[in-house]
């Protein structure tokens, strides 16, 4: 890539930030879904259909989408408080009952006829085989949310905002993050609050806020083409940074990184950390913004952060599912990377 910004020597050891992750304080605002698993046995074919028939061994619920995210911050010993919406219904009590045992602080509107957005996966496998994938149901809210709703959760973010030090918008497309809130984002970030925004739909109407995070793919459906070249990403990158008004994009890349670019026309070329192959990507992006966000909250420069965020996304594919990264874990892999 060309134009890349030369390292800095002189700048403090990245540990120093993570040491003060605790005595942070970061809101997130967005989509709270349950992923709920359902685990059994198959080894034989239905009569009444060609469909396997599955029994039922054993059920979990994990904190997904925008709750995974307040879960990964709070590992990394931030204090975050979680604002979103849960419905009145078996789910959404899982939710909180996660939340509680997080210690994450939770905000969450709740309504008449409000479902909880959840994700039912079935895996199932044979006795002496791995458990596969067989099914995904999703239920949740359909369309958007109604005034009174939307202006609610306004509310609690506007108030829940004076004690934090930095925003994460995690919107998955289930209708929390509306125009509405986007315009009180774009306020809180025009005030100096660090907003950080990870939306996998609607990232093109995230303007005026301090930090977009598409991943490389996301970036092709923002500026419309694909991108084949390193110098047509980097062109890509400068677009998109004047298109959202944004104080800075940060770029995932996959086994290739990150790339951080700024409003000035700067570009941080940031190399994947460590030489081990991903075991499992999944809500490795959740890890990512939540160290990302405590880096900009513990005072760290957009650098800082999206480094601290490539060591602690580098760790989050290590493991299995969806995964938490600790800050002792995060320390270490900093100590023993000098």
């Amino acid at each position: 890539m060309a134009a890349v910004l030369p390292a800095r020597v002189t700048a403090p050891p990245l540990a120093q930030y993570a040491l003060a992750f605790a005595r942070r304080r970061v809101l997130l605002v967005g989509d709270l879904v349950a992923d709920h698993y359902i685990y059994g046995q198959t080894d034989r074919v239905s009569r009444e259909a060609p469909v396997l028939i599955v029994r039922h061994e054993s059920s979990e619920v994990k904190l997904g989408g925008g709750a995974n995210v307040a879960a990964n911050v709070r590992s990394l010993s931030g204090q975050v408080t979680a604002v979103g919406l849960l419905g009145v219904d078996e789910m959404g009590r899982a939710l909180r009952k996660l939340f509680a045992e997080a210690g994450i602080e939770l905000s969450a509107v709740s309504a008449k006829g409000v479902e909880t957005e959840t994700k039912t996966r079935i895996l199932a496998g044979g006795v002496n085989t791995t458990r596969q994938q067989m099914l995904r149901l999703d239920r949740g809210q359909r369309g958007p949310l109604p005034p009174k709703l939307r202006r609610a959760l306004v509310k609690r973010v506007e108030e829940a905002a004076k004690d934090a030090d930095a925003v994460v918008v995690s919107d998955y497309g289930a209708g929390v993050v509306g125009e509405e809130m986007r315009e009180a984002l774009r306020k809180l970030a025009a005030d100096g609050l660090p907003v950080c925004v990870d939306s996998r739909y609607s990232l093109s109407a995230f303007t005026g806020v301090t930090v977009c995070k598409p991943n490389e793919p996301e970036l092709q459906s923002l500026v419309g083409r694909a991108l084949r070249t390193e110098e047509e990403l980097v062109e890509a990158g400068h677009e998109v940074v004047r298109k959202l008004k944004c104080q800075a994009l940060l770029v995932t890349r996959g086994r290739h990184g990150m790339a951080l670019f700024d409003a000035k026309g700067g570009l941080d070329v940031i190399p994947v950390h460590g030489a081990k192959e991903a075991v499992d990507v999944t809500g490795a992006g959740d890890t990512v913004i939540a160290a990302f966000s405590l880096g900009l909250a513990a005072g760290g420069s957009f650098g800082d952060a999206a480094r601290l965020a490539n060591v602690a996304g580098a760790l989050a594919v290590q493991k299995p599912g969806t995964a938490t990264v600790a800050r002792d874990e995060l320390l270490g892999e900093l100590r023993g990377a000098r």
